[in-house]
């Protein structure tokens, strides 16, 4: 598969694949997932760490991913919806548990992770031949005008 830059706002494509799924179900596999990842803090002199105590110390960041395929998959397109929210480090060891993926439903996602200011939201898609292209493209086209089910004839 291909990789295309997608000049459109996260929060419209979220919006868009939830009224979508109402007007038609099964049209798309939906998968929402969300993971802790553990970075090591970056060396920068505002912070006035030396290598010992940056060692010690980590920041935690939340990176939820939707993932937007066709039903069938030799319509060979993939559009995800990625956020990565950094939180600060684990306040207790009960929190690093949470390190494993978890499912999360649409709805949750986009109540929860969606909102301003909330991380770095971006939207990257991929698509196989000329055939996935084409049909990405009108997927494209139907979310940025915002057609659903029978409207996007």
């Amino acid at each position: 598969m291909q990789d295309y830059p997608i000049d459109i706002e996260p929060e419209q494509v979220v919006r868009w694949i939830i009224a979508e799924h109402q007007v038609a179900p099964s049209k798309f596999k939906v998968v929402a997932r969300r993971h802790l990842e553990t970075r090591e803090l970056p060396a920068r002199k505002e912070l006035r760490l030396g290598d010992e105590e940056r060692a010690d110390v980590s920041e935690t960041a939340t990176v939820v991913t939707l993932q937007i395929a066709p039903a069938h998959p030799n319509d060979g397109w993939l559009l995800t919806v990625v956020v990565e929210d950094e939180i600060g480090s684990p306040g207790s060891d009960e929190d690093e548990t949470t390190e494993e993926e978890q499912d999360v439903d649409v709805d949750a996602f986009y109540e929860e992770f969606m909102l301003p200011g909330r991380g770095n939201a971006n939207v990257f898609a991929e698509a196989e031949g000329p055939a996935g292209k084409a049909r990405l493209t009108r997927l494209i086209n139907d979310i940025e005008r915002d057609r659903h089910g029978s409207d996007s004839a």
